[in-house]
């Protein structure tokens, strides 16, 4: 049966709520068979890992350096080496989604993706660990790129709104309970179990994705490669002057050439994205201030909350004499909003616009925010519990909802470059996010993550974040306003 009447096929059985171009069919043996649940179970399972793997190196950090006998600065890349790669090829990722297929790219991704985290756990040495983790990276950018274009280009409308929650729910699930179930984890099976468990899901996804349908963008011819290495290399350059500074100064020849170096090649990637006839990163999306105003929005979350994912169990561990296990639980505060907020948020936007949602999320994550500064050695996780539920409630009302504003934002037709540049913007402020806040406490501590200069450094860390969030909230109030004219003006 030919692609035309398998669309037609569907198109005779329309449901509400679904597009004509992307109805999830699957063609074999001539059986037109409908597969939206099965999509959108598919997508979810792989999603879900991505997080997990995040949050479980996070908390494994001292079981790995003790185990593989590294300095501070090498153990932090098992968590760098992931989200510099994630975010570097997004973009790439992206170009190929359209070009090649949304599902090719997806099952691509999610195979080096398991490949990495299965090798991630038998690696002998930190050096190889930090060397897989960035092979894991690239293969969750590809499938999580490809996972949001599948998403957009099989859901219009209501239906559409209720899969982003659902997308939201299975991060918000991984960001929740990560970081608990990498404790048990650690505690019955070792450190390694924190990489080869998400691997071993995504090879279950992988096995279901020939039920995904494919779809691509026939106007896309190839992929901006230049773009992709300038990218990607001033990325990488730019977060090891950052986490190599503590250790040998800033002021050391091979931090100034890091930085110097990453900041130019960035730079490049500009005037590289200028010139070339196809470029991957569409300035005319920067043109679209709902676009721009969900992509500040859902890096300024994610700014925050990693980082805090990432540090804040080395201080409730160090400094507050909890246990490994106490400190997941106490995690839980802060990402279990996360798990269930994203269908209220849904829910919510059919009451009042998703602007006033985002900004009443970016404000209760400033609130959180300012309100844990009161943290101290002598705090208990009863106390830290007003300022991590109300963090964890922002982050989880945006979730999903920034996701689906970015895509809709920008139309069916650049759903891959879109959900590639959108994805880039929330990955590279993440990975500079741990890298900066990473450097402040590595600093205040004398490269130890422990003793009386934490507290200190974190304070500083959490006013920083709070400054940042107060700058988003202004940036995004501006940008939608001004977008609410220009589609008023167009009516």
């Amino acid at each position: 049966m030919s692609n035309d009447h398998a669309e037609a096929a569907c198109g005779a059985h329309h449901v509400p709520g679904y597009s004509l171009s992307s109805c999830s069919v699957s063609i074999e043996h001539g059986v037109v068979r409908n597969n939206q649940a099965v999509t959108l179970a598919t997508v979810l399972l792989a999603v879900l890992m991505f997080p997990i793997t995040l949050t479980g190196a996070s908390i494994a950090l001292p079981d790995i350096r003790e185990a593989l006998h590294g300095d501070l600065a090498a153990v932090q890349w098992v968590v760098n080496a992931y989200n510099t790669t994630f975010a570097g090829f997004m973009l790439a990722a992206g170009g190929l989604a359209d070009i090649l297929g949304r599902r090719r790219v997806f099952a691509f991704g999610t195979a080096l993706f398991a490949a990495g985290g299965l090798l991630s756990a038998v690696a002998p040495n930190l050096l190889l660990l930090d060397v897989l983790r960035g092979v894991s990276g690239i293969g969750a950018s590809a499938a999580a790129t490809s996972a949001m274009a599948i998403l957009s280009n099989a859901f219009t409308g209501a239906a559409r709104a209720r899969a982003f929650s659902l997308f939201g729910v299975a991060i918000g699930f991984g960001l929740a309970f990560g970081p608990s179930l990498s404790s048990l984890l650690m505690t019955t099976l070792g450190w390694q179990a924190v990489f080869w468990l998400p691997a071993a899901v995504g090879v279950v996804s992988l096995l279901l994705t020939p039920l995904l349908p494919e779809s691509r963008d026939p106007a896309a011819r190839r992929v901006d490669w230049a773009g992709t290495v300038t990218f990607t290399a001033g990325l990488l350059l730019v977060i090891t002057g950052f986490i190599e500074g503590p250790a040998l100064g800033w002021g050391s020849p091979l931090v100034v050439v890091a930085f110097a170096a990453g900041v130019l090649l960035l730079a490049g990637f500009v005037v590289v994205e200028r010139r070339v006839a196809q470029p991957m990163f569409d300035f005319d999306l920067l043109r679209t201030p709902r676009f721009v105003a969900a992509a500040l929005a859902a890096a300024a979350f994610v700014t925050v909350m990693v980082p805090l994912i990432v540090y804040l169990p080395s201080y409730l561990t160090s400094v507050m004499g909890q246990s490994p296990r106490e400190a997941g639980a106490t995690l839980i505060l802060m990402t279990a909003p996360i798990l269930v907020l994203p269908l209220v948020a849904g829910a919510l936007t059919r009451l009042v616009p998703e602007n006033a949602v985002l900004l009443t999320a970016l404000a209760l994550l400033g609130l959180g925010l300012v309100w844990l500064t009161t943290i101290s050695a002598d705090s208990t996780a009863a106390g830290l519990a007003g300022p991590l539920l109300t963090m964890g409630a922002g982050v989880g009302l945006s979730t999903g909802l920034v996701d689906g504003m970015a895509l809709s934002s920008a139309g069916p037709g650049r759903s891959g470059a879109a959900s590639g540049m959108f994805g880039t913007s929330r990955l590279a402020f993440e990975t500079i996010g741990i890298a900066v806040i990473g450097s402040i406490l590595a600093s205040g501590t004398e490269g130890r993550l422990a003793g009386a200069g934490y507290t200190e450094a974190l304070h500083l860390s959490l006013w920083l974040m709070a400054a940042l969030i107060a700058a988003v909230i202004i940036l995004f109030a501006t940008l939608t306003r001004r977008s609410a004219r220009a589609l008023a003006a167009a009516a």
